[in-house]
């Protein structure tokens, strides 16, 4: 028993290792090759001439799909690495991604839609029961005798509504939102200490990013919400890797920002149904 112990602390002692690891990169090819397209003769892994892959061998099912995906943008640039590192090293590669990396991953802006694109397939009855998971009920319209607080509980309703429809596309909105609260607690964190403004974006998207995959695999298995809302604590996971906070640190600075937005948005709120 003690020794089953061992191998698992060594495991998870081996596991985080590879977490802070960077993208391992193919080592360059030493053998020479001749370029069917243009009949250049190189060593490496590329063509120099016009950028054909040195692995080209017969057509088959793998290169059929890679060239389906490749329609969607998800053939090359890492796709299957970025949802692999997303999932178990997230703000490690988040870092990587930040520091230039950017060739070994996939664009967080496009990941962020093509995901999108997905859930709303998934939740729209492309899962496991084929079936439509959207709330098709009509909220009554706001009239104009309807009072302050009534008009305001309509408007959280909405947007609940359309949080749990769509998922992705509100937690868009709410990292834009939130970086502005975030950015001056965040700045000077202690694995970056000279964040900008822009990587603390992309470090968010990429974060939604993490979260709409969770999403759509409870979407298409059909699973309560309850499963995705404790998705949303795994968010805390990839700020945690890349800022470098301990997990107090981290949470007091999220729950700050989060009263912030929430004070403002009541008040901004509430100030353009008065006026």
């Amino acid at each position: 028993m003690r020794t089953y112990s061992l191998t698992l602390k060594d495991r998870y002692k081996q596991f985080r290792h590879w977490q802070r690891q960077p993208y391992a990169v193919r080592p360059r090819s030493e053998e020479e090759h001749d370029c069917p397209t243009c009949a250049t003769r190189y060593r490496g892994n590329y063509c120099p001439t016009c950028g054909q892959s040195a692995v080209v061998g017969r057509y088959s099912v793998r290169s059929a799909l890679m060239q389906f995906l490749d329609v969607w943008g998800m053939g090359n640039r890492g796709m299957f690495h970025t949802l692999r590192d997303l999932l178990l090293r997230p703000g490690y590669m988040i870092r990587d991604y930040l520091g230039g990396m950017q060739m070994a991953y996939f664009p967080p802006f496009k990941m962020f839609f093509i995901l999108t694109t997905i859930s709303l397939l998934v939740v729209h009855g492309f899962n496991i029961r084929m079936q439509n998971q959207i709330d098709t009920d009509v909220t009554e319209p706001v009239t104009a005798v309807t009072s302050v607080n009534s008009r305001i509980d309509r408007l959280v309703e909405r947007a609940e509504t359309f949080q749990d429809q769509y998922p992705n596309l509100f937690g868009l909105c709410m990292v834009m939102l939130l970086s502005a609260f975030l950015f001056p607690l965040l700045r000077h964190s202690p694995a970056v200490p000279d964040m900008r403004y822009s990587e603390l974006i992309v470090a968010l998207i990429y974060t939604a990013n993490m979260y709409s995959l969770w999403t759509i695999v409870f979407d298409f298995l059909c699973l309560d919400d309850t499963f995705e809302d404790a998705a949303l604590a795994l968010m805390l996971i990839p700020l945690h890797q890349y800022c470098g906070y301990s997990w107090a640190q981290l949470l007091f600075r999220i729950f700050t920002a989060f009263v912030l937005l929430f004070l403002v948005l009541v008040l901004g709120i509430r100030l353009c149904f008065v006026l």
